[in-house]
């Protein structure tokens, strides 16, 4: 089956500069992925590629099995991608309706889309009375004018307050709900967590891991503050294996599933062990994005 998007051994070279290299990624229909990446990892490089806006080096790049260039590469997609470009003299109404004839887009999707982005009391004003926020949202309602099955956002909360954050979010689920599919980067990481079914994060160019965000953050884990440590290790040991326990900044940390910590605690306690506090630890997935995106050797999940 083909997928919405492929990407084989994509490579991006400036002169000496590798901007993306040898990238391989595929997102399923009906997901929302999320492409995550430090500032000048390539993740605008690569979605550009993607979009026929430049022209890779090498690999390849498919949208629902079309090439960039080829007839009706784009004629299933929506893209927002670094930021809005619009005419200042006109309103927003009247800048999607040239996009919309453009695109051979009937005007009743004018309203819907503006709607969609809460736009529809502003829909009159002049675009350069907008604010950062507004013109953001006026990029994904032209983005969404065509009602597409694959939906490219590259920053969609960018200049966004709280409220329109919130609303962006809502907006994509509600568009992965409806089937669309959403490729979606972002450097926020509740935003990445909450929205996307899965996760590509990229680092120099490179894809250093690819999974689910509950996979990307790993297990969770007890931590144990208790007296004396040793003797508690080595009860932990015994049950559950050297490799579950590591001494820490004075106290236990046990890869064992959280659901056991009452089964632990009373093992401990019986042993003669003073437990002072027992809590759940799980790594965020800001510290995951850290560690994969860190120098060094790419990590692998």
């Amino acid at each position: 089956m083909t997928h919405p998007v492929e990407i084989h051994q994509l490579t991006k070279r400036y002169g000496n500069l590798t901007a993306v290299d040898a990238l391989d990624l595929e997102v399923r229909a009906g997901e929302v992925y999320g492409f995550l990446g430090p500032n000048g990892a390539g993740k605008t490089t690569t979605l550009r590629m993607l979009l026929g806006l430049i022209r890779p080096t090498s690999g390849t790049v498919r949208i629902f099995g079309a090439a960039p260039g080829q007839r009706g590469h784009l004629d299933r997609v929506g893209a927002l991608v670094e930021g809005p470009a619009f005419y200042p003299y006109l309103s927003g109404r009247d800048n999607l309706r040239a996009i919309a004839r453009h695109a051979r887009v009937r005007d009743d999707r004018i309203a819907l889309v503006l709607d969609q982005v809460d736009l529809t009391t502003r829909a009159g004003d002049r675009y350069d009375t907008y604010s950062l926020g507004m013109k953001q949202r006026l990029g994904v309602a032209a983005a969404l004018l065509k009602d597409p099955r694959l939906v490219v956002l590259d920053e969609p909360t960018n200049g966004l307050d709280p409220a329109g954050m919130a609303d962006m979010r809502l907006l994509v689920k509600r568009l992965g709900a409806a089937g669309c599919t959403v490729l979606l980067s972002s450097h926020l990481m509740t935003e990445v967590q909450e929205l996307c079914d899965r996760v590509g994060v990229i680092a120099r160019g490179r894809l250093v891991a690819e999974s689910t965000v509950a996979e990307l953050r790993g297990a969770r884990t007890l931590r144990i503050v208790c007296a004396p440590t040793r003797e508690a290790a080595a009860l932990a040991a015994d049950a559950f294996g050297p490799d579950a326990v590591q001494i820490r900044d004075g106290g236990l940390d046990l890869a064992v599933p959280p659901e056991r910590a009452a089964e632990i605690n009373a093992a401990l306690v019986s042993g003669g062990i003073a437990v002072s506090e027992l809590t759940v630890r799980e790594r965020s997935l800001e510290q995951a994005f850290f560690d994969l995106t860190s120098e060094g050797e790419p990590a692998h999940v």
